[in-house]
C-alpha cells in the first residue's frame, strides 16, 4: 500500500456506510471501523521509517501547471496528527455505535464522520500548501454536516453556520497567506517553501503574509477573537464533539502554527502575536470554562485554553517549548477525549448534562465516575497522570521566557492563574456531577452505561496513566521526531515524571491550591458575571449577519434598477474609464507585421456587415425585422470565415445561426411583435457615445494586435495533428484531442444548461396569442404543404450529409459538433413544417437521455485511456483495410465525437421541441395535414 491509501480508504469509504443505509447498525459500525483499520495499517507499515528520521513521500501530478499536485508526506509532526486522527477515530466510532439513538440517521454519521477524518489527515500529510488548503475548506464543509447533524435542532443549525462562516473566512485569508508565500518561495510544494524561509522572512510581503496565515490559524483552533464560535459547535452530538475538540478540527489550526513554524517563527512579530493571542486565550477560556453548567460548555471553553496554552508555546517557540507543546498535544487529545465521551454518557443515562440539577452520581454510576476522575485529574495536571508533565514543562517555559522584557515576570504569573483555573474546573468536573449531596430525580435512572461504550474511556484513562509513569518508553520516540519537524533540526527529548524540587514544581502547588480556592469561591465568580449574562456569542453573531445582510438589501435595491440598458451602461463605462488612460499611453498603434489589401469582396462583404448591423440596432422595435438584419450578420461573419480560409468555423457559425435564429421566431411567437418607444433622446444619445468609444476601443485593439507580431501555438498543433493525433484537419485534432478535456467541459456545460432551460420552459406559461398578424385563428392554420413536402424530402439527405460530415471530420473541415447541428436542423425542419404531435407520433425519442449518453460517451472515452495507463483522453489511431472501402483510417477521437454528436442533437433539440410543444398546450384543436 502507498501513503496516499492513508487518505483515500476514507475519503471513497464515506460513500459505503450510505449504501448500506438499509443494514443493521452493526454492519455500519463494522464497515467503517474495517476502513479506518486499514488506514492504521498503512500508518504502521511506514512507521518505522518516520521514527528512524525519514520522510516517506509520494507525489502524484494533479495540476502540475497550478503548482498544485496530490504530494504527501508522514514525516514527525504528520505521523504524530495521523495517529490521533485514526486512533482517536477508532474510539469516537465503537463509542458512537452506542451512543446514537435508534432515530438517528448512523449511515449518514459515519458517512460524514469518515469525510472529515480524510480531510483532516488530507491536511497534516499534504506536501503541497494548497493541497493543504484544499482539505483545510473540506474539513469546514464536512464539520459543518457533523455539528449540524441533528438539523431539526436551530441550535445545530445557528452553531453549524457559526462555524462555517467563521472558519470558512479564516479559510480564504489562509488561501490568500499560502499564494504570497508560494509566490515569494517559487513553488507551493513544502519542501522548496522551507528552503525558502529566510528569503520569506526577509520579504516585504512577510508581514501579510503572516497575518493572513495566523487568521486561518486563529479561526480554525478557536483562538481569540475567534473563541465564540467552538463552544456553540456543542449542539453536535457528543462523539462529534470529543472527536472535534481532541484530535481533529480545532487542533487543524495548532497544526498549521506547527507546520510553518521553521518558515514564519523566530521574528518579533510572530512572538509577540502568537504567544499573547495565546495566553489571553488561555485565560479566557479557563474562566469561563468553570462558570459554564453545562458539562460539553465546560469542556468546550477547556478546550479553548489548553489550545491557548499549545498556541503560547508554540509562539516562545524554544525547543524546549515546542516538545511542551507537541507532548500537550497528544495529552489534551488523550484526556478531552475521555471527558467528552464521559460527560456524553452522563447525558445519555440520565437525560441531562446541566450540572445544576447532576449530583450524588458516584452511587449510581461507580465505573464512570473512576474514569472520569482519571481524566480530570489529567486535564487539572494532577501527578502521576500525563497532564501533570505537560503542565510542568509549560510553567517551565514560561518561567525561562524573558522575552518581554522588564514585563516577562507576568508570563509565570498568568500561567499560574491559568493552570490554577484549569484545577478549578476540573474539580467542578467532578464534584458537582459525582458527589456534592444526595442524588436528586432526574429524566432517566443513572447506571452506568454498556461495557463497550465504556471501553473507549477506560483506554484513554489508561493512557492518561501509562504516558504519566513512562513517558520516555512511550511517548518520547514520537515528540522527538515530531519536534524536530516543527524546529527544522533535531532535537532530544527527556521527559520524566519527577524532575526535583524547583520553581515549576512550586507555581504548580500553588496552581492546585489556588484551584480548590478558586472553586470554593465560585459563587462569588457566578455573581460577578451574571451582570453579563445578557450576552450571548451566537445571538451577536446571528444579530452581526442580519445586518451585514440588510445592508447588502439596501446597497442591492440601491444598484438593482431593473434596468439592463443602465447595467449595460455602467459596465461599458467601466471598462472605458479603466482601458482609455492605458490605450492613450501608447505611442503607435499599427505594429510591423505588413497590412493586407482591401479587395473588393470583402470591402462589400464589411458593408453589409455594417449596414446590417446598423439595422439590427434601429429597427429593433420591429422584432422580427430586426432578427432578420441580425441574421445578415450572422451570415457575413460565416462568408468571412470562409473567405479567410476557415472552413470549419465558417461551417459552424452557418449552423449555429440557423438554430439560433429558428429558436429566437419561436420566443418570438409568445412577445408582441413590436415594441414601444423604450428610451428617451437623452439615453439613446448617450447609448451612442458609449457604443462609439466601444467600438474604438475594440477596433483599436484589434488593430494593434493584428499588426504585432505574434508567437502562435499554431505550428505546433500543424505539425503534431497526423503524427499526434492521426488526423489532418487540425481544428478538429485540437477539438477531440490536443483540447478534448476542454471539449468535454463544454459538451457537460451544454448539457447543464439545456436540462436547466428544459425544466425552466416545463414550468413556463406564457401569454399566447390567439391569432396571427392578420387576426387569423391558429387552431385554423394548417400546415403548408410545400413545406411539409420539402422538410419530408430534406430529412434524409440532412442525415446523410450529417453522417458524411461526422464521419470525415478528422481528416476534413466537418465533425461531431457540425454534424450534430445539421441533424437537429433537419429535425427542427420536420417540427416546423408538421408541428410537435405529428413529429412525436413518428419520431418519440427522449432528447435528455440521448443527451446524457453522449456525455457519458466522450467521458468515458476519455476513462477508457487509463486502462492502457496513459492519461485521460489520450488517443488511439490505427489504419484499417476494409474488403469494399480498401484502407480507413480509425481513431478513438471519433468515439469522443460521436458522444459531442450526440450531445448537440439532445441538447439543441430539447429545448426547440420544448418551445413547439408550448405553441400547442393550450390549443382547443389541431388541424395538421
Amino acid at each position: 500500500m502507498n501513503l496516499l491509501f492513508i487518505i483515500m480508504a476514507p475519503l471513497f469509504g464515506a460513500l459505503l456506510p450510505l449504501v448500506l443505509k438499509q443494514a443493521p447498525r452493526s454492519v455500519k459500525t463494522l464497515v467503517t471501523l474495517l476502513i479506518t483499520i486499514a488506514s492504521i495499517l498503512t500508518v504502521l507499515q511506514y512507521a518505522p521509517q518516520t521514527l528512524a528520521g525519514e520522510i516517506p513521500k509520494q507525489l502524484v501530478e494533479w495540476l502540475p501547471g497550478l503548482g498544485l499536485d496530490f504530494a504527501v508526506r508522514l514525516d514527525g509532526l504528520s505521523l504524530l496528527f495521523v495517529g490521533l486522527i485514526l486512533g482517536i477515530g477508532v474510539l469516537i466510532i465503537i463509542y458512537a455505535h452506542y451512543y446514537l439513538s435508534e432515530a438517528d440517521d448512523d449511515a449518514r454519521f459515519y458517512g460524514c464522520l469518515l469525510l472529515f477524518m480524510a480531510s483532516m489527515l488530507g491536511i497534516v500529510m499534504a506536501d503541497n500548501i494548497l493541497l493543504m488548503w484544499a482539505f483545510w475548506e473540506l474539513t469546514s464543509i464536512s464539520s459543518f454536516l457533523l455539528i449540524g447533524y441533528w438539523f431539526h435542532s436551530s441550535d445545530a443549525r445557528r452553531g453549524a453556520r457559526m462555524a462555517l462562516a467563521t472558519t470558512g473566512a479564516g479559510g480564504l485569508a489562509l488561501l490568500a497567506g499560502l499564494l504570497i508565500i508560494g509566490n515569494i518561495a517559487g513553488s507551493y510544494q513544502f519542501d522548496q517553501v522551507l528552503a525558502a524561509a529566510d528569503q520569506i522572512k526577509a520579504h516585504a510581503y512577510y508581514t501579510p503574509a503572516l497575518i493572513l496565515v495566523l487568521l486561518g490559524a486563529f479561526t480554525k483552533s478557536a483562538q481569540f477573537p475567534f473563541q465564540f464560535w467552538l463552544p456553540h459547535a456543542m449542539a453536535a452530538p457528543t462523539p462529534v464533539s470529543a472527536y472535534l475538540h481532541s484530535a481533529t478540527m480545532v487542533k487543524a489550526g495548532i497544526f498549521l502554527l506547527a507546520r510553518f513554524h521553521p518558515v514564519m517563527a523566530g521574528t518579533e512579530l510572530w512572538f509577540t502575536i502568537v504567544t499573547v493571542v495565546g495566553l489571553i486565550t488561555m485565560l479566557i477560556g479557563a474562566y469561563f470554562a468553570l462558570l459554564k453548567h453545562d458539562l460539553k460548555g465546560l469542556l468546550a471553553f477547556s478546550t479553548v485554553s489548553h489550545l491557548g496554552l499549545i498556541c503560547m508555546m508554540l509562539g516562545i517557540g524554544t525547543q524546549g517549548a515546542v516538545v511542551t507543546a507537541m507532548f500537550h498535544i497528544i495529552n489534551h487529545a488523550c484526556f478531552k477525549a475521555g471527558l467528552f465521551m464521559t460527560a456524553g454518557i452522563i447525558d445519555h443515562e440520565s437525560g441531562t448534562r446541566d450540572m445544576r440539577k447532576l449530583q450524588g452520581l458516584m452511587g449510581l454510576m461507580p465505573l464512570t465516575a473512576t474514569l472520569a476522575m482519571v481524566v480530570a485529574a489529567s486535564m487539572a495536571g494532577i501527578p502521576p497522570f500525563n497532564g501533570f508533565m505537560s503542565k510542568e514543562l509549560f510553567l517551565d517555559q514560561a518561567v525561562q521566557q524573558h522575552l518581554f522584557g522588564g514585563l516577562s515576570w507576568f508570563v509565570p504569573i498568568l500561567a499560574t492563574v491559568g493552570a490554577a483555573l484549569s484545577v478549578a474546573y476540573s474539580i467542578r468536573f467532578i464534584h458537582d456531577v459525582f458527589f456534592n449531596g444526595d442524588y436528586k430525580e432526574l429524566p432517566k435512572k443513572p447506571h452506568d452505561p454498556p461495557r463497550m461504550m465504556s471501553a473507549p474511556v477506560a483506554l484513554l484513562a489508561g493512557l492518561c496513566v501509562i504516558i504519566g509513569l513512562a513517558p520516555m518508553a512511550t511517548v518520547s520516540g514520537i515528540i522527538n521526531q515530531a519536534a524536530s519537524a516543527v524546529t527544522a533540526i533535531p532535537v532530544e527529548v527527556k521527559l520524566s515524571l519527577w524532575h526535583g524540587f524547583n520553581v515549576p514544581l512550586l507555581m504548580s502547588l500553588v496552581a492546585v491550591v489556588g484551584g480548590i480556592v478558586i472553586y470554593s469561591a465560585r459563587d462569588q465568580l457566578f455573581t460577578f458575571n451574571r451582570q453579563f449574562d445578557g450576552q450571548d456569542a451566537k445571538h451577536n453573531f446571528e444579530r452581526i449577519v442580519q445586518r451585514i445582510n440588510d445592508a447588502c438589501a439596501r446597497f442591492f435595491d440601491w444598484l438593482d434598477t431593473g434596468s439592463l440598458q443602465r447595467y449595460m451602461a455602467f459596465v461599458l463605462i467601466s471598462v472605458i474609464v479603466i482601458l482609455l488612460p492605458t490605450l492613450m499611453e501608447i505611442s503607435a498603434v499599427t505594429g510591423s507585421n505588413p497590412q493586407l489589401p482591401i479587395d473588393m469582396v470583402s470591402m462589400v462583404g464589411a458593408l453589409v456587415l455594417i449596414a446590417a448591423a446598423f439595422g439590427t440596432a434601429t429597427l429593433h422595435r420591429n422584432r422580427f425585422v430586426m432578427l432578420m438584419m441580425l441574421s445578415v450578420v450572422g451570415l457575413m461573419v460565416s462568408l468571412s470565415f470562409a473567405h479567410f480560409s476557415a472552413p470549419d468555423l465558417a461551417m459552424t457559425q452557418l449552423v449555429v445561426e440557423v438554430v439560433s435564429i429558428v429558436l429566437m421566431i419561436l420566443a418570438l411567437f409568445f412577445m408582441p411583435q413590436k415594441t414601444a418607444r423604450a428610451s428617451s433622446g437623452h439615453r439613446v444619445f448617450r447609448d451612442i457615445i458609449i457604443a462609439s468609444f466601444i467600438g474604438g476601443i475594440v477596433a483599436t485593439l484589434n488593430f494593434a494586435i493584428l499588426t504585432s507580431p505574434l508567437e502562435s501555438i499554431s505550428d505546433f498543433f500543424i505539425a503534431n495533428a497526423k503524427t499526434g493525433g492521426g488526423g489532418t484537419n487540425v481544428v478538429n485534432v485540437i477539438l477531440v484531442d490536443f483540447r478534448g478535456f476542454d471539449t468535454l467541459g463544454e459538451i457537460t456545460v451544454l448539457a447543464i444548461a439545456a436540462a436547466g432551460i428544459h425544466k425552466l420552459l416545463n414550468k413556463l406559461k406564457p401569454f399566447m396569442p390567439s391569432s396571427d398578424v392578420d387576426g387569423r385563428p391558429w387552431h385554423r392554420i394548417k400546415h403548408p404543404l410545400m413545406l411539409t413536402n420539402v422538410a419530408n424530402l430534406i430529412l434524409p439527405m440532412a442525415m446523410m450529409v450529417a453522417v458524411y460530415i461526422f464521419l470525415r471530420g478528422h481528416n476534413l473541415p466537418g465533425g461531431g459538433f457540425i454534424a450534430g447541428l445539421i441533424a437537429a436542423s433537419a429535425m427542427i425542419l420536420q417540427y416546423i413544417a408538421n408541428g410537435v404531435d405529428w413529429v412525436k407520433d413518428r419520431f418519440n425519442v427522449n432528447y435528455q437521455s440521448l443527451m446524457s449518453i453522449g456525455v457519458m460517451i466522450a467521458a468515458l472515452t476519455g476513462v477508457g485511456s487509463w486502462i492502457f495507463s496513459k492519461p485521460f483522453l489520450t488517443s488511439w489511431f490505427t489504419y484499417l483495410n476494409w474488403p469494399v472501402v480498401g484502407k480507413w483510417e480509425f481513431a478513438t477521437a471519433l468515439l469522443f465525437d460521436l458522444g459531442v454528436f450526440l450531445t448537440v442533437i439532445g441538447a439543441t433539440m430539447m429545448i426547440l421541441s420544448n418551445f413547439g410543444k408550448m405553441t400547442t398546450r393550450h390549443r382547443p384543436t389541431y388541424e395538421g395535414n
